[in-house]
């Protein structure tokens, strides 16, 4: 679970680049106020603050969760074993109170015992579903760092010169594309990228609005590059260098860059990717080369004007809220289903998935969840 180093951190040493880059996109924006095309890039001080903090966040807070995970990560932990016996306890625990419920729902006399039965399923899921995650997550990080599969790569080593770290960048592109895109297929990898979507402005600070709870991310490892020859070191310098080139499309500023749209993801692209707009959505994954969502047909060109933001935004600026709401809403979600298959549903399926269910439920007349415990529709 501990995080290996290698070299400089290039994202760090850009930091100076990116505080005066917001310093001049703000300057340029308050000489053009009036310009419709530029107004969602605005600066809103509460949202900048907001996307400041959750980048200090996705520095600091993985550096405490990685140490305080690191003693149950199984195969790593001396507590892991104690926290898979506690997820496949709960499971058992919930799928026994289903069926007592099941049994006993219809009977005046048992109807208590029912109930009880359905408080400890909703209990029991939530706990089941947090271990399981946590546990699958860390293990699954732990195992899959560029220094295990280069100690296990499959050809000579690469070296370090430029052949190598132009492997390093590229593959990093293209393992990019399928995880970005696996991040708005699925409800729990959501949870996690969710928080870069939440702003309703787009200008350079929005580059900086990162999730905090990279931990519980399960992915496509980067560090299987390794197997191939490449170096960790280069393959850490190629995720500097996807990140830094992130940040500059997160802009109104710049429309449009002629022939480089064709091959490169541009300002333009990006800003469908974030776009609330039905035909924009889960589209434009790309991080350096949009040539990924042309190739695999998640591509749409800039037309309408694009709003940002979530299909319903959570309406806060407070960073707890942004980090953890998807979080909050699927284990309330988990509490409130009455079957492992409609449970795992909720986790594992999309969040479109989930919005529907919610509008079945809701058509039905029966949502089959306490109003304590109601989910709160997804964005």
């Amino acid at each position: 679970m501990e995080r290996e180093t290698h070299g400089v951190d290039l994202t760090l040493a850009a930091i100076p680049g990116f505080f005066s880059t917001m310093a001049a996109e703000y300057a340029w924006l308050r000489r053009h106020p009036d310009e419709g095309a530029y107004a969602a890039g605005q600066y809103e001080r509460r949202d900048t603050v907001t996307s400041l903090t959750m980048g200090v966040g996705s520095l600091v807070v993985p550096l405490v969760t990685d140490r305080l995970l690191r003693p149950v990560t199984p195969g790593k932990g001396k507590y892991a074993r104690a926290l898979v016996a506690t997820a496949v306890t709960a499971a058992v625990v919930t799928t026994v109170a289903d069926q007592v419920r099941r049994r006993s729902a219809n009977r005046a006399e048992r109807r208590r015992l029912a109930r009880a039965a359905e408080q400890t399923a909703r209990v029991g899921s939530v706990v089941t579903v947090a271990t399981g995650v946590t546990a699958i997550a860390t293990a699954w990080n732990a195992h899959t760092t560029a220094d295990t599969f280069w100690n296990r790569r499959l050809v000579r080593d690469l070296g370090s010169g430029p052949l190598a770290l132009a492997l390093a960048v590229f593959g990093w592109d293209f393992i990019y594309y399928w995880n970005h895109r696996w991040m708005h297929t699925s409800r729990q990898a959501w949870a996690l990228h969710v928080v870069h979507h939440s702003s309703e402005r787009y200008n350079l600070s929005t580059a900086l609005r990162q999730p905090v709870a990279s931990s519980l991310g399960v992915f496509v490892p980067y560090g299987a590059l390794a197997l191939l020859g490449v170096r960790p070191e280069l393959i850490e310098q190629a995720r500097g260098i996807n990140l830094i080139y992130q940040y500059w499309i997160h802009t109104e500023t710049i429309r449009k860059l002629g022939r480089a749209e064709a091959m490169m993801n541009t300002a333009s692209h990006h800003r469908v990717h974030h776009g609330s707009n039905p035909q924009y959505l889960d589209r434009n994954h790309a991080s350096i080369l949009i040539t990924w969502d042309r190739l695999f047909g998640t591509f749409v060109p800039e037309q309408e004007p694009v709003v940002y933001g979530l299909t319903k935004n959570i309406e806060t600026f407070d960073p707890v809220r942004v980090a953890t709401h998807e979080y909050v809403d699927i284990l309330r979600d988990v509490a409130g289903a009455d079957s492992w298959r409609e449970r795992l549903s909720f986790v594992a399926r999309g969040p479109g998935w989930a919005s529907r269910r919610h509008a079945e439920l809701a058509a039905a007349g029966d949502d089959g969840v306490d109003p304590a415990l109601a989910p709160v529709p997804i964005g």
